[in-house]
């Protein structure tokens, strides 16, 4: 993305199902994604149950596991991880009994070895029914990661809460006494695309030619030689300058402009640009401070940069009914979507989108089982090149619905559509169910 503070904006779909029977899901552990379960393991933990129940801390054991989608991947591929609490080191506090689908679990998986940091992980509003002073039931997590560096990655649990919904919204966290946990699960990640997190920001948009501009980055090589260049279109000029990263690897440093046909300014280690090892190119504009002729006039106009932003035809969907003793698909089309990119500049755009689980009388259907179809087209005359998202599962860490790339002049209108599909499992009670699927522009 350019330097650019990107728009976010958010549009909600409440899919309606008519008439329509969706599964209920059974309470305990969710389902391990596909890949490897990993091993359960035992550590001692430290939980707080709610003031009101007026009890003293807990220290007990919880027993989990971390899974994950895959256990080879490579550096810069998204992992899924799944954190399962097999037994709870927690449970109801009170004499009161706690109906289905109240508890909402969050903790943290964490990262060991070649990679460290942590997994922010959540689950579903659901459960089964708790017996009063019975133990809290097994509950999954999931969430991702983007692998950094390459070697044996070892995944931990770590702390969690139970956030209670029934009367009164209530926590009860869990933190593992003496960090980290045994580790449940390891990965081996080998080489791959390099992760390009190198970042630069400029002091000014536009100057007078032979003026210099500040531009400051991030996240290069510490130490490393750095060169700030100028481009026209996707050809560098003659304007270049050199500056060396610190020992976070940030810098600061001035480039004189005196190319009139400047568009835009980059920064890269090594001998020549290379995408992998620089950043930008950051928007530059040279005034054009030219002399006028003895009798001339000159003549100028101003071509003033819009804002990126998206409409949709609706914000309704009504999914095809399925049998109570059949199931299957449930069908639609998303109401067509609008992205209109006025900014000029480099900047391409994403849109992406995430859905809740669906519920009704009595029942609900993961959201995992919305998945969609998406197509994407430019109109007429745009710059940028449109790319529609992968068909597969939305679900509640969300897919790429379309996206537009980086390039040199960006921009266009564009209308993005997508068939939807939920299976809807057999055997569900009957009724109307309804998910929000959440749209996000950036």
């Amino acid at each position: 993305m350019g330097p650019t503070t990107p728009r976010t904006r958010r549009w909600r779909w409440a899919s309606l199902l008519g008439s329509t029977a969706l599964a209920v899901t059974a309470g305990g552990a969710l389902a391990c994604p596909a890949g490897a379960a990993g091993t359960n393991v035992d550590f001692a933990t430290h939980c707080i149950p709610p003031a009101v129940s007026g009890l003293p801390p807990i220290d007990g054991t919880t027993t989990a596991s971390v899974s994950v989608d895959n256990t080879k991947p490579k550096v810069g591929d998204t992992v899924t991880v799944t954190y399962t609490v097999v037994t709870p080191a927690a449970g109801n506090p009170t004499d009161l009994a706690l109906p289905a689908d109240i508890m909402t679990p969050t903790g943290k998986v964490a990262l060991g070895g070649a990679q460290t940091g942590s997994v922010t992980v959540a689950g579903p509003k659901k459960n089964t029914p708790v017996p009063g002073k019975a133990p809290f039931p097994s509950f999954s997590m999931t969430g991702t990661f983007t692998v950094t560096k390459p070697g044996q990655i070892t995944l931990s649990p770590g702390d969690y809460n139970i956030h209670t919904s029934y009367i009164l919204e209530l926590d009860t966290p869990c933190t593992v006494i003496t960090p980290p946990a045994p580790a449940s699960e390891t990965i081996t990640a080998t080489d791959g695309t390099p992760v390009n997190t190198r970042a630069i920001s400029l002091g000014s948009a536009s100057g007078d030619a032979g003026a210099g501009v500040t531009v400051s980055g991030t996240n290069f090589t510490p130490g490393a030689t750095v060169t700030l260049a100028g481009r026209a279109g996707g050809t560098q000029t003659a304007d270049t300058a050199t500056v060396t990263a610190n020992a976070q690897g940030s810098f600061s440093g001035s480039l004189v402009v005196n190319d009139r046909t400047t568009t835009g300014i980059v920064a890269y280690e090594g001998a020549s640009w290379n995408a992998d090892k620089g950043a930008g190119p950051a928007a530059y504009v040279v005034n054009d401070n030219t002399p006028v002729p003895d009798g001339s006039q000159k003549l100028t106009t101003t071509v003033k940069a819009g804002t990126l932003s998206m409409s949709q035809a609706g914000d309704s969907v009504a999914l095809s009914a399925v049998d109570f003793g059949q199931g299957g698909a449930s069908t639609g089309s998303l109401n067509t979507v609008t992205v209109k990119d006025f900014r000029g500049g480099p900047a391409g755009w994403s849109l992406t989108g995430k859905v809740t689980d669906f519920t009704g009388p009595g029942a609900r259907i993961d959201a995992g089982k919305l998945s969609w179809s998406p197509a994407c087209a430019a109109k007429a005359g745009s710059p940028s090149t449109c790319k529609a998202g992968s068909a597969g599962t939305v679900g509640t860490s969300g897919a790429t619905l379309a996206s537009t790339a980086n390039g040199t002049l960006t921009g266009g209108e564009f209308t993005v559509d997508a068939g939807l599909s939920l299976d809807v499992p057999a055997f569900t009670p009957p009724g109307s169910y309804s998910g929000v699927l959440t749209l996000t522009l950036t």
